[in-house]
């Protein structure tokens, strides 16, 4: 079994996006989930983020506030609110979001297979861009069905930041005078 490779800032929160509703609206994905969620985590050894790395998801995470309320909407406690409130929600961050996203990010499908497809892997397969799931056993070559094609940053732009501009500043508070 391969391991997991680690997951960039910008990945693991777009990747926790789209989990998210795909949990609510997925039964089948849910279960998957579901079966894993106990499974004890080998704890990876991580180099410290660079300066430039923690900047740059620092910057990109403000984009998706600024946009689509993105921080807003995750530190709100939704719980206690009807589903159709959330719904709303949901449609106005993600209009937002995607805006900030298409404009900075390229991205394309790691896999160009259709999901649900067969596929084959080969040994010599490059474990960041194929997860293994399910009932893994034995070595290549594998074969299963595409679940997820899987997403590339393709090109990343994000605007140039000015001398000074504290990054962790996600969104500043706002106070309105009268």
């Amino acid at each position: 079994m391969t391991t997991d490779p680690d997951l960039s800032f910008l990945t693991r929160l777009w990747f926790a996006w789209l989990c998210s509703f795909r949990v609510l609206f997925d039964g089948r994905f849910a279960a998957r989930v579901w079966t894993v969620r106990d499974v004890p985590a080998v704890a990876p050894v991580l180099a410290p983020a660079r300066a430039s790395d923690t900047t740059a998801a620092l910057q990109f995470l403000s984009l998706l506030q600024r946009e689509g309320r993105l921080v807003d909407f995750l530190q709100q406690d939704i719980t206690s609110f009807p589903d159709a409130d959330v719904g709303v929600a949901a449609r106005v961050v993600h209009e937002g979001c995607r805006k900030a996203m298409r404009a900075h990010v390229e991205i394309e499908p790691v896999r160009p297979e259709a999901e649900g497809a067969r596929v084959s892997l080969e040994a010599g397969f490059d474990p960041d861009t194929v997860k293994l799931v399910g009932d893994v056993k034995g070595e290549p070559p594998y074969a299963g069905v595409l679940r997820h094609r899987g997403w590339r940053a393709k090109k990343v732009t994000l605007p140039s930041l000015v001398g000074g501009h504290d990054a962790h500043i996600l969104a500043p508070a706002e106070v309105e005078l009268g």
